[in-house]
């Protein structure tokens, strides 16, 4: 099976501070911006029935990079924060520069220098120069309860490729991406609160029917059977919606159709400032009441 790390996906409830944070420290592009009136058949907002928005952002075109999607959903000011998400390592000594010089809070950790966005996801940022023409994202980490039920999982029912073990973490990886997924024992339950997240990877059309019967073969969880999911002015694709021994929601989708959707559109950043702008009148107007 053909498989390509696509995104992770993060609920967000301040767009303006957090788009800041990708933007100016990470140093990522915003690739595309949808707006949604109602929440999603797969439940790709979270359990929320309201209009809800998404932004891509990356350092570069989904075709070849990792993105990150940040789902916001109006009225949503808060999400409690589990421990279900460890961290994203990035190469980038550019990134660090501009974290010091915005005078955003920044912590070192062995190897790493570590920034928090808005919400409290963690980015682990080596200190090395992004590469050029390539994807600085590494690597993400989430969290395990049993490493030798997430190998199960990983490995033998779904198929991704070990690339390395030790006592405390495994990492798999994608034949067609070199994103690394890496699992860490934090030898207690996997907490997912409010603020989970879904990790989602493309595959051929014709093997999405494969993977949900595997998956209900070995008796494991199909969050939403196959579906098509619509996008305003945009592709159809065709979605799986899985979740692990721990309760990681997995997105797998169509390769085909993916890549139609996901094209970067040159008016994303015009378009999210423009809905930015609005959240911040209504607020105002709010508070003058």
């Amino acid at each position: 099976m053909a498989k390509r790390a696509l995104h992770f996906v993060f609920k967000v409830a301040n767009r303006s501070l957090t788009t800041k944070f990708y933007r100016e420290v990470l140093g990522m592009k915003v690739l595309r911006h949808e707006e949604f009136t109602e929440g999603c058949d797969a439940a790709c907002n979270g359990p929320y029935d309201n209009r809800w928005s998404k932004t891509m952002v990356g350092y570069g075109p989904e075709d070849n990079y990792f993105a990150i999607e940040l789902t916001y959903n109006y009225g949503v000011n808060h999400y409690e924060f589990g421990n279900d998400f460890i961290g994203i390592t990035i190469k980038s000594r550019e990134a660090i520069a501009r974290a010091k010089a915005l005078k955003w809070p920044i912590s070192n950790e062995s190897l790493y220098h570590v920034v928090e966005a808005p919400g409290g996801y963690r980015f682990y940022l080596l200190d090395e120069p992004e590469p050029k023409d390539k994807d600085p994202v590494q690597k993400i980490t989430l969290a395990s309860s049993d490493l030798a039920k997430s190998i199960d999982y990983w490995n033998d029912v779904l198929g991704f490729n070990i690339s390395e073990k030790t006592d405390e973490s495994v990492s798999f990886e994608c034949s067609a991406s070199h994103i690394k997924l890496e699992f860490r024992d934090i030898g207690c339950a996997v907490n997912h609160a409010k603020a989970y997240g879904r990790i989602a990877f493309s595959v051929p059309k014709t093997e999405l029917p494969q993977i949900e019967n595997t998956v209900r073969k070995e008796n494991c969880t199909v969050l939403t059977p196959l579906i098509s999911l619509d996008t305003p002015g945009k592709a159809t694709v065709t979605v799986v919606i899985l979740a692990d021994p721990d309760g990681h929601e997995i997105c797998f989708v169509d390769d085909e159709n993916f890549r139609e959707l996901s094209q970067v559109d040159s008016e994303a950043t015009i378009l999210l400032e423009r809905y930015i702008k609005k959240d911040e009148a209504r607020q105002e107007a709010a508070t003058s009441e």
